[in-house]
């Protein structure tokens, strides 16, 4: 942050800084990045950043150069200083009041076809590493769930012979997810099988370490993910996330319920599930493209 401030010259955003550090306690990233807007503002309108009108915040944000996503973080940073100046009866008003925010438009999330699943998981088994791998990617193809919540998986949350996993999700919710045969077959061969060769003279009660015996990361992880992409010759740019994304366009594209999409995703509000509804709705007019008459002009008497 101290970068930040000595670039700062006007003392009530200075406060603001101090007051989001110490009263808040947000990270020194977030401060900076609080403090790089706000300077933007001030310098994009070279004017005193109290005597701002709507019309002069509106203005700044219809000419950055900027997506509709930043605008909406910067507003977003503006509207909690002018709170913060108005709170301590440092205006009468807050000028972003009056701005509505700009429409994001939701993209599509990513997701790997049938084919490129199956090229992804036909990993060669040589090495321990590629039984631990194998049995990462056919759990999180087989579950859904989020990269964090596999590596933090414990043993105490695994039931074998119920054939399901106890997931931790957000805000420490637990919910009771499902394993398919060849995750199953998989996890149980790398357990009792290849993971001793991982873990070495170490105990762990992590499922999935690393070649020292430690918890696997999430960089790791995503490493893991892009090399074995790049070895299958899957092309899309995949993530973790895009195999929780493929599990839920396949499970609905086969028929599942929406809602039980919901509760194995661990989504609060079905609105998050909904995004894979559209996405299904597009598939249908992609392939609807491949009918013979679809892009021919009718004959209409």
């Amino acid at each position: 942050m101290k970068n930040i401030i000595e670039n700062i010259k006007d003392q009530n955003v200075i406060y603001f800084l101090e007051y989001l550090k110490y009263e808040r306690r947000l990270s020194i990233n977030t401060i900076d990045s609080y403090g790089e807007n706000l300077l933007k503002l001030t310098q994009g309108t070279k004017k005193d950043i109290l005597l701002l009108t709507t019309n002069d915040i509106r203005y700044f944000l219809q000419n950055i150069d900027a997506t509709a996503k930043t605008k909406a973080h910067y507003l977003s940073v503006y509207n909690s200083f002018y709170n913060y100046m108005l709170f301590n009866k440092k205006i009468d008003n807050n000028p972003c009041e009056g701005i509505k925010m700009p429409k994001i438009e939701k993209k599509l999330p990513n997701y790997l076809t049938d084919e490129e699943i199956d090229r992804l998981l036909d990993i060669r088994l040589i090495k321990p590493i590629d039984y631990r791998n194998k049995a990462m990617l056919e759990v999180l193809y087989a579950t859904g769930i989020r990269i964090s919540e596999l590596i933090n998986l414990e043993f105490s949350q695994i039931d074998l012979s119920d054939c399901t996993i106890r997931v931790l999700g957000k805000g420490k919710k637990d919910r009771l997810v499902p394993l398919g045969n060849t995750a199953i077959h998989y996890l149980t061969l790398y357990i009792e099988e290849y993971r001793k060769f991982l873990l070495k003279t170490k105990t762990s009660n992590y499922v999935f370490i690393n070649k020292d015996g430690n918890k696997i990361s999430r960089q790791g992880f995503f490493k893991i993910l892009k090399q074995i992409a790049k070895t299958s010759g899957v092309e899309k740019d995949i993530s973790p996330h895009t195999l929780r994304h493929s599990f839920a366009t396949h499970l609905l594209n086969n028929g599942a319920d929406l809602r039980v999409i919901q509760e194995l995703l661990g989504h609060e509000n079905l609105v998050t599930t909904e995004i894979y509804s559209h996405l299904s709705n597009k598939k249908i007019e992609d392939d609807y493209n491949h009918h013979p008459r679809a892009h021919k002009e009718k004959d209409i008497n």
